[in-house]
C-alpha cells in the first residue's frame, strides 16, 4: 500500500484512489515570462517521479500540468521588449519544454494554457456569484472568503489572525471589497493589456481561478492528487479549495502534496530575491540527468541546498551506477550464451530483494533518497557477483533490474550513443541561441567545449551538423 503525506491532514495516509486503478493528478505549472530557474525544476522532477511510480505500480495516470501564459510579469516583459504577451508566453513555453525534456520529464497527459480556458473560468465565476460566494464591484469580481466556512483548512491559517496581523498577504483593491480578505476572481483590463469579454468587464481572470477551472475541465470536479511547491499552499491552493468546493459542492482533492524549497546558500531560491540560476545556465555546466539525480537524493518534503559540492557528489554517485551498468554490458558482449547455472539461479533470486526494498522506500511517501540507496546496494551486488565467467542470461537479469528501477526515477544509466547525441544537440542549441543574441564569446566557448570532447561542428546551409573527430 502506498502511503502519502497529505498536507490537508498533516499525516501519512494510505493512498486510495477515487476510481480503482486510476489516478487523477493536477500539478501547478510555471508562469512563462522567462527561463525557468533551477528551483522550478524540483516540483517538475518530484511529481514526474511520483507519476512514474504510480505507472510502475500499474495505475492509469491522468496527469495535468498547466502553463500560466497571462500574468502581470508576462505583460511587463512584453512591454519592455515591444512585443505581444502571447509572443513572450509562447517563447518561454517552448524553452520550458526544452528544459523539461533535458530533465527526462514525461509530457503531461494534458498541458492546458490559461488563455485557452477563459470560458471555463468565466462559467465558474458566474456559478460562484449565483451561489453568493462572489460579487462584482465596477467590473472586478471578488470571492467572499469568510462565506466559505472551511477557509484555512489546508494552510491551517486562522481568518481572524489574517484579518488582524497579515496585511502583507492581502491583494490590492481593499477599499472596494466587502472584506479585506476577499480575493480577486476577475479584474478589468488596463490600457494596452490583453483582455477577454465577460459579463462584468473586458478583462482577465485572477490567478487562483485558472487552476480551479482547468482541473475541473480535464480531471473532473474531484481529483486524487493536487501538487506543487510548498509556497503554493497559501494563498494559491487555499483559494483553489475555496473556489472549487463552493462551486462544485464536493471535496476538490483527496490528497495535497507539496515539495520543500530548493535553497541557494541556505536561502529559498527565487527570481524576486535575485538569488537563482536558470535551468539553462546549470545545463551548461552539468548534465541535466545529474541535476535530476541530485534532486531525488533528498526526500521531496525536505529542503535541499543547491551547491557545487552537492551536485558534484550527485554526479559521482550517478557515475558509479552508470559505470556498473557499463561493466555489465561489456561483460554481456563477451559472455557465453548458456543457461543460468544453478549458482546463478540462486543469485538471481536475490535481485527480487532489491525490488522489494525499492518499493518499500517508494511506498513510504515516495522516499527517493532511500530508493537510491537500494540502487547503490545493487551496484555492490553487481560488482561482486558478475564476472567474465557469468552467463549472458545472468548479466541480462541484472541489467534489466537496473533499467526497471532507474526508469521509475527517470534517471538514465545508459551511456549510449543516443544519450551522447541528445547532449550534443542540446549544446548546439545553446550555441545557436548565443549567436542569435550576438554573444559570440559564449558561442565560441560552447564550440571549444564540444571540440575538447571530440565533437566537430560544421555550419552548413541546412543548419549545424556535427561529427566525431577521427
Amino acid at each position: 500500500m502506498i502511503k502519502v503525506y497529505n498536507t490537508l491532514t498533516k499525516s501519512k495516509e494510505d493512498f486510495v484512489p477515487l476510481e480503482p486503478g486510476k489516478v487523477k493528478m493536477y500539478i501547478c505549472g510555471p508562469t512563462v515570462y522567462n527561463f525557468i530557474h533551477i528551483g522550478n525544476t524540483r516540483p517538475m522532477i518530484v511529481f514526474d517521479t511520483i507519476r512514474r511510480y504510480f505507472m510502475y505500480k500499474g495505475y492509469d495516470v491522468n496527469y495535468v500540468s498547466n502553463f500560466t501564459d497571462i500574468d502581470d510579469r508576462i505583460i511587463t516583459k512584453a512591454i519592455e521588449e515591444g512585443v505581444s504577451a502571447e509572443d513572450i508566453a509562447n517563447r518561454y513555453i517552448e524553452e520550458c519544454k526544452r528544459d523539461m525534456e533535458s530533465l527526462n520529464i514525461l509530457p503531461a497527459t494534458t498541458t492546458p494554457l490559461a488563455t485557452e480556458e477563459v470560458c471555463g473560468m468565466v462559467d465558474m465565476i458566474q456559478t460562484l456569484i449565483d451561489k453568493g460566494f462572489a460579487y462584482d464591484v465596477n467590473g472586478t469580481v471578488y470571492y467572499r472568503t469568510k462565506k466559505f466556512q472551511e477557509y484555512g483548512k489546508l494552510s491551517k491559517k486562522n481568518l481572524d489572525d489574517l484579518q488582524s496581523g497579515n496585511r502583507s498577504l492581502l491583494v490590492s483593491g481593499v477599499d472596494e471589497k466587502e472584506d479585506a480578505l476577499d480575493f480577486v476572481l476577475w479584474k478589468p483590463k488596463k490600457e494596452g493589456e490583453p483582455y477577454w469579454e465577460s459579463p462584468w468587464s473586458e478583462g482577465r481572470p485572477g490567478w487562483h481561478i485558472e487552476c480551479s477551472a482547468m482541473a475541473k475541465r480535464y480531471l473532473g470536479e474531484q481529483i486524487d492528487i493536487h501538487a506543487g511547491g510548498e509556497d503554493l499552499v497559501f494563498p494559491h491552493h487555499e483559494n483553489e479549495i475555496a473556489q472549487s468546493e463552493a462551486a462544485n459542492e464536493k471535496e476538490f482533492s483527496k490528497y495535497w502534496l507539496h515539495n520543500a524549497f530548493l535553497n541557494l546558500d541556505n536561502r529559498k531560491m527565487s527570481k524576486s530575491e535575485g538569488n537563482f540560476f536558470t535551468a539553462r545556465e546549470v545545463s551548461e555546466k552539468y548534465d541535466m540527468q545529474v541535476v535530476r539525480f541530485f534532486m531525488l537524493s533528498a526526500h521531496y518534503r525536505s529542503p535541499i541546498n543547491f551547491s557545487a559540492e552537492l551536485v558534484e557528489a550527485a554526479k559521482a554517485g550517478l557515475n558509479r551506477i552508470i559505470n556498473a551498468v557499463d561493466n555489465l554490458k561489456y561483460l554481456k558482449d563477451n559472455a557465453s550464451k548458456v543457461d543460468l547455472s544453478l549458482e546463478e539461479i540462486a543469485t538471481v533470486e536475490k535481485l527480487k530483494d532489491f525490488e522489494v526494498d525499492f518499493e518499500k522506500a517508494m511506498d513510504n511517501d515516495f522516499n527517493t533518497a532511500d530508493a537510491i540507496s537500494v540502487i547503490f546496494e545493487m551496484v555492490k551486488f553487481a560488482n561482486t557477483t558478475a564476472s567474465e565467467n557469468s552467463s549472458e542470461a545472468y548479466l541480462d537479469a541484472i541489467i534489466n533490474q537496473f533499467d526497471k528501477l532507474t526508469n521509475v526515477l527517470g534517471v538514465s544509466v545508459d551511456s549510449s550513443e543516443e544519450n551522447l547525441a541528445l547532449e550534443v544537440e542540446a549544446l548546439i542549441n545553446l550555441r545557436q541561441n548565443a549567436r542569435k543574441e550576438k554573444d559570440f564569446a559564449r558561442a565560441d566557448e560552447i564550440r571549444d567545449e564540444l571540440l575538447s570532447r571530440g565533437i566537430i561542428l560544421e555550419d552548413t546551409r541546412e543548419g549545424v551538423k556535427w561529427k566525431k573527430a577521427t
